[in-house]
């Protein structure tokens, strides 16, 4: 079947919970109002429609090649990424002076599921290219700026991060990659780095690759790491091609899923460029800085996956849903019609259905109210705002990045269930999906990573003082659903109340043991990430009704609102009520996590 963007439902979450009209008043944003938004969403749906969703099944068919050291895309690949390009996509959120369209996070988070939902191989291009493009905004030289950036955003050049290498995998602290200052002011970059994201390709004319590495001074450890610009040819100021400099791929990945993207084995410092042995590269910043810096990229690569892991699920939901309207298979059980009906009759292909709608709509307004969060972080006049918005926003990453990637694959999974047998088959579409999704908990630092980041950095570091304040503002939801007194309303109350309450408990555990009994808490890590993303995407949820319920007072036949009220109860009851049973694995639960001895394993 044909993808169709979710923009109305995009544009809800935007305007009822993200609050787009507050967005659009920020210094900066004056021009990025509703009809602004709506018809760059509008826009965007009609190019990935017609452009790179058609590319999407050939090129898990037909994927990437490589030969020789170069790298050839899927059909169809390098033509719409000059469509992308020429339409201004890659710039939305980055800044006029380069080229950018200088829109908020929040306009440019929606247009980036639909891209995602679309063609996830291809998006991941871009993906890498706007962290590439951050990093080098916040770090890099007037100079370093100047030349790269308005080329990455104009779609001539591309970006990647390089991280890791085979002996380091998460463990940064091992990166072996080495970086020798020369007369000039340059590095000579050497090493290997491994699983890099579209590192050779032939889409654009240039490849900048964001590399770390250490200088023969650097200290042992991360704190001895630094970032550098190494691009796959070197320019002149004016952004001329100039000769190859000393990077090789020296094979691509066979994958499990997203094959259209390009995983590139890269070789630096092997002379096999034309600039004599050892890749030139360029420092970003200060030395032994570059973990501090490459963690901007990251943090902005991580809040994208979890994105990429809401658009693969509203995808698998979509085929599942036109499938199990289509698939006529036995009599409904309550005999309420004559024959064999098509499966979206049965209640558990309904139950099937809802949670991966439910899941997907949840996290969507999750993301879409983080993203407005950063907006006001970094625009708005009182320092006091911007800096109680920034510690939400950091809280919620993790929580997009972790649970939205996690339910992904539950949604995706069950988009090859409602399938049956044809599911199981590749010629039906489901099961590229599921695929696909399965790396999205592993991208940008596994589900653990994502958990340790939530426990550590934004539980424990403040005390609990940013969780309890979304249990506060939650508390206010609750008094909105007493007084709304719908059985809906009064369904969710009971089950949110019961949420918030667990997930309390669940912050004065970590609070209280993550420095004194630390195995203790880490054993719950990663419960702790699924309970607080169920809750906070249960919480918007919740929100979500209630705007529903306020529009369906002047339009009581709205098909969407009484959707969302539906889809919204859904979750509380099958959903939301996880959350309990999560607060006792995890507050009761250490002891059987650590019970069995290593050799037991």
């Amino acid at each position: 079947m044909s993808f169709r963007a979710p923009v109305k439902d995009l544009f809800f979450c935007m305007q009822e919970l993200a609050g787009l009209a507050e967005v659009g008043r920020l210094p900066g944003f004056e021009d990025a109002g509703a009809d602004t938004a709506q018809a760059i969403l509008e826009e965007c749906a009609r190019f990935n429609e017609a452009v790179t969703a058609p590319l999407n099944w050939d090129g898990d068919v037909h994927a990437a090649q490589w030969k020789d050291g170069a790298v050839t895309t899927a059909p169809g690949f390098k033509a719409a990424f000059r469509q992308f390009a020429e339409g201004g996509w890659q710039g939305l959120q980055h800044p006029p002076e380069y080229g950018g369209q200088g829109l908020p996070k929040l306009i440019a988070a929606a247009c980036t599921e639909i891209l995602h939902s679309a063609n996830l191989s291809f998006s991941l291009c871009t993906l890498l290219t706007d962290g590439a493009i951050e990093a080098l905004l916040t770090a890099g030289s007037d100079e370093l700026k100047q030349r790269y950036i308005p080329r990455m955003i104009s779609g001539q050049w591309t970006g990647t991060m390089n991280l890791t290498e085979p002996q380091a995998g998460s463990d940064l602290s091992m990166v072996r990659s080495r970086a020798v200052r020369q007369a000039d002011g340059s590095y000579r970059i050497s090493g290997q780095k491994i699983f890099i994201t579209y590192g050779e390709h032939d889409m654009a004319e240039n490849i900048v690759h964001l590399v770390l590495a250490r200088t023969p001074e650097a200290p042992a450890g991360v704190k001895g790491i630094s970032l550098f610009v190494v691009p796959k040819f070197l320019t002149d100021a004016q952004g001329r091609l100039g000769k190859r400099n000393d990077v090789y791929c020296a094979s691509i990945e066979h994958k499990l899923g997203i094959k259209a993207s390009p995983t590139a084995v890269l070789v630096y410092g092997d002379d096999k460029g034309e600039v004599g042995a050892g890749a030139i590269g360029y420092l970003v910043g200060e030395e032994n800085r570059g973990l501090e810096y490459m963690f901007i990229m990251m943090n902005a690569a991580r809040f994208a996956v979890g994105i990429e892991g809401i658009a693969v699920s509203e995808r698998a939901y979509q085929k599942a849903a036109q499938f199990a309207k289509e698939r006529v298979q036995s009599r409904p059980v309550d005999g309420s019609l004559p024959a064999a009906a098509a499966i979206v009759h049965h209640p558990d292909v309904r139950r099937m259905l809802l949670t991966m709608r439910a899941y997907t709509e949840g996290c969507r307004a999750m993301a879409l109210v983080a993203a407005a969060a950063q907006d006001t972080a970094h625009h708005h006049p009182d320092p006091a705002v911007r800096a109680e918005r920034q510690a939400y926003y950091e809280f919620l990453v993790p929580l997009v990045k972790g649970f939205s990637t996690e339910i992904s694959l539950e949604a995706t999974s069950l988009g090859v269930q409602v399938h049956g047998g044809m599911g199981f088959i590749e010629e039906t579409g489901a099961a590229q999906f599921y695929r696909d999704a399965r790396i999205l908990p592993i991208y940008e630092g596994t589900t653990a990573i994502q958990a340790n980041d939530l426990v550590g950095r934004k539980t424990g570091r403040d005390a609990g003082q940013t969780a309890r304040a979304i249990a506060a503002a939650i508390e206010v939801t609750e008094s909105r659903l007493e007084q709304s007194g719908s059985v809906q309303a009064l369904a969710f109350l009971r089950r949110l109340r019961a949420a918030r309450e667990a997930f309390v408990e669940v912050v004065n555990f970590v609070v209280a043991g993550v420095r004194k009994e630390p195995n203790r808490v880490f054993a719950g890590s990663v419960p702790y990430l699924m309970l607080a993303g169920n809750l906070v995407a249960g919480w918007q949820m919740a929100r979500a009704l209630l705007a529903a319920e306020r529009g369906l007072a002047a339009d009581p036949a709205d098909a969407f609102l009484r959707a969302k009220v539906a889809t919204a109860h859904f979750y509380a009851d099958h959903i939301l009520v996880k959350v309990p049973a999560l607060r006792d694995s995890i507050v009761e639960g250490a002891d059987a996590v650590l019970g069995l001895a290593v050799e037991q394993f």
